[in-house]
């Protein structure tokens, strides 16, 4: 598959090429894969999907044009190439646009260990998915209802070529379970959510564990009252930190940075953590969820720190921003590759002992969130800790402050780290947010 692939993105390229572009490159990808979900003990539904998608990027005098298609025959690589030339055609002239310099190209394709299929069967994924709903219906008599489990697996190829002569591709799979149920007690319902994925199915948590937390974590939520507003330490666990660090990769991509829309405007240098936060892109960790060989534009990637000390040592580039700023990609078209932030501290339950009193985060809402000015506003619903303990669980307050105040105010950083993601990092402790309440 991957080695016909790779052909078609070669003919496509040098087909744009024959009509008349300067340059050229083509995306294919492959995907396949199978979701089946259970629900108060029964199937609900069964769903297999496969796509294919060609998309060839054509360059005529600093003028760019794009065009998709599902096809792969010579006819529709020509109909494509023709009409991502004609919409170049009516594009503006950009100086900036174009390939990435082929200097930059990956030379070596590693294997990174990123592809392990699941010979998952509908009635295997369906017993699976009964084993995690069951294992959280009758963990307590408190859970009422159930919102399903879903077992998926998926896998495929994506490929790259450009008309530096670059062509290159790597499979892929991922696979997850997933389960969430409902719990009532005092005629109030709750409801919370647990998931496990990876790379290989051998790394997946046993269904009976998703069920089990899915359970535990919904029946900590009853019994939720508000709170008056407080400045107050704030921890938020490993899955929700994750967030915080997207909010820094938010800032410091390169098509923020030339907009001049980043509250880490320019900020490269600076210390915008404490001195402890150590923060390294790592894309080459074996079946990580975001490790690749190179980019959406054919750049090798590599491991690079980017928070030393606390210090913003580079942003996140294509070769289109990294040319609006007058600097040189740093390989992350499409995104970043495995974001690690380094633990300061041990656990979660010790990061909840390190204050009197804390406020744990369950769930965030909304999306205030504003990457220009840094100011923070989220709905929140979690736990008011006391003694390392949780006295009760909170609802309807408002976490807010801004995050350059909450980056420099990270007291610790767990050593739980959540592994399920592109950011790699565990419970972070918190202070100088308010806790907006009654």
């Amino acid at each position: 598959m991957q080695s016909s692939l790779q052909e078609t993105a070669v003919d496509a390229v040098r087909i744009a090429r024959s009509l008349g572009a300067d340059h050229a490159e083509a995306g294919l990808s492959y995907d396949e894969g199978l979701s089946v979900s259970v629900r108060m003990g029964e199937l609900e539904s069964v769903e297999r999907q496969r796509d294919r998608s060609l998309g060839i990027t054509v360059y005529v005098d600093g003028r760019k044009g794009s065009a998709t298609t599902t096809q792969a025959s010579s006819q529709a690589l020509k109909e494509t190439a023709a009409k991502a030339l004609s919409i170049a055609s009516f594009t503006t002239e950009d100086e900036y646009a174009g390939l990435a310099d082929a200097e930059l190209m990956a030379r070596e394709v590693p294997d990174l260990d990123l592809y392990h299929p699941w010979d998952l069967t509908i009635e295997s994924a369906e017993k699976l998915g009964l084993e995690a709903e069951d294992a959280a219906r009758q963990h307590d008599s408190r859970i009422t209802n159930s919102e399903g489990a879903t077992v998926s697996t998926g896998g495929g190829v994506q490929v790259y070529a450009n008309s530096h002569g670059f062509c290159g591709g790597y499979p892929t799979t991922s696979h997850s379970i997933s389960c969430g149920v409902v719990a009532e007690g005092d005629n109030v319902l709750e409801r919370d959510y647990w998931y496990t994925s990876a790379r290989e199915s051998s790394g997946l948590e046993s269904p009976a564990r998703v069920g089990t937390e899915a359970a535990t974590r919904t029946l900590r939520r009853l019994g939720a009252r508000q709170l008056k507003t407080c400045q107050v330490p704030v921890v938020y666990p490993a899955e929700l930190a994750r967030g915080l660090f997207g909010h820094l990769i938010s800032a410091i991509r390169g098509t923020n940075q030339y907009r001049g829309a980043s509250f880490l405007l320019n900020a490269c240098g600076e210390s915008v953590f404490p001195s402890t936060v150590q923060v390294e892109e790592d894309p080459f960790i074996p079946r990580a969820m975001a490790s690749a060989p190179f980019d959406n534009e054919g750049v090798a990637t590599r491991k690079r720190m980017l928070v030393d000390g606390g210090v913003l040592k580079g942003y996140v580039l294509s070769s289109y921003s990294a040319r609006r700023l007058g600097l040189v990609t740093t390989g992350n078209a499409g995104g970043v590759h495995n974001l690690v932030v380094k633990p300061t501290a041990g656990g979660l339950d010790e990061l909840l002992r390190e204050h009197p009193s804390v406020f744990l985060v369950g769930e965030l809402l909304g999306q205030g969130v504003n990457t220009v000015t840094g100011d923070y506003s989220r709905g929140a619903a979690g736990f008011w800790v006391e003694g390392g303990e949780i006295v009760h669980a909170v609802h309807e307050v408002t976490l807010a402050g801004n995050l350059r105040d909450c980056f420099l105010g990270i007291q610790a950083i767990g050593s739980d780290v959540d592994l399920r993601g592109t950011v790699r990092c565990g419970s972070v402790l918190v202070d100088g947010l308010t806790v907006a309440g009654n």
